[in-house]
């Protein structure tokens, strides 16, 4: 093949892949449950921001909530420390759902790293960043957290609301199962992502906790 066809060829298949996969497109669209099994969905007794909503639904609707405003993946530093500007990562989608609740992370995990910050291994804090960092929300909800089981097979105990942590990675559990009971993750993994809700917990290798507020 001449070079002219081999860069013809390269082209194509980078036209072909912005066609299939659309940059910054990811979807809101709520997948379809399969799981013909039934999981009542877990309510807290607790309501932290007194809006008549319990915790595990409102963390749910929150996190469901931010997805639906499409934001935009790109690491970006915030004075504020939440993002204003519709771009985010995949902390953001925990920290908006966990703020929807009356759980603020980031004074929550600032308040945490002043206690022990040897935990955390950080020397010189910074409240506006350090609650979007994996490494850091995978030291807080241990510490903070109720720690619940990793065994996919133990169905009801993976409730939409929960939290689930990945090596370098971190989302929230829907209530909506692929046909095993395996919930799909409500989550933020890139500019090319389908969905915002993806069926990833069995495929992922790299699952560290599953937590649940407060």
């Amino acid at each position: 093949m001449t070079r002219r066809g081999r860069i013809a060829v390269v082209v194509c298949l980078v036209l072909a892949l912005v066609v299939l996969v659309p940059y910054q497109g990811t979807s809101p669209a709520r997948p379809a449950g399969a799981y013909a099994g039934e999981t009542p969905q877990l309510t807290s007794p607790l309501d932290a921001d007194g809006d008549g909503v319990d915790d595990q639904t409102d963390i749910l609707q929150g996190a469901l909530a931010y997805v639906a405003t499409q934001p935009k993946y790109e690491s970006r530093y915030y004075a504020g420390g939440y993002p204003d500007d519709g771009y985010g990562v995949c902390t953001d989608v925990v920290a908006f759902a966990c703020k929807d609740a009356g759980y603020d992370l980031m004074q929550l995990v600032a308040s945490d790293i002043a206690r022990a910050p040897e935990a955390y291994g950080i020397e010189t804090p910074d409240p506006a960043i350090d609650f979007r960092r994996v490494k850091n929300l995978r030291v807080y909800f241990p510490r903070n957290a109720e720690t619940l089981t990793n065994d996919f097979s133990e169905v009801e105990a993976w409730q939409g609301g929960d939290i689930v942590v990945f090596e370098d990675h971190i989302g929230v559990v829907s209530d909506r199962r692929n046909e095993r009971g395996v919930p799909f993750v409500i989550h933020h993994d890139g500019p090319f992502q389908a969905a915002f809700e993806q069926d990833i917990l069995e495929s992922r290798d790299d699952l560290v906790g599953h937590y649940r507020m407060p």
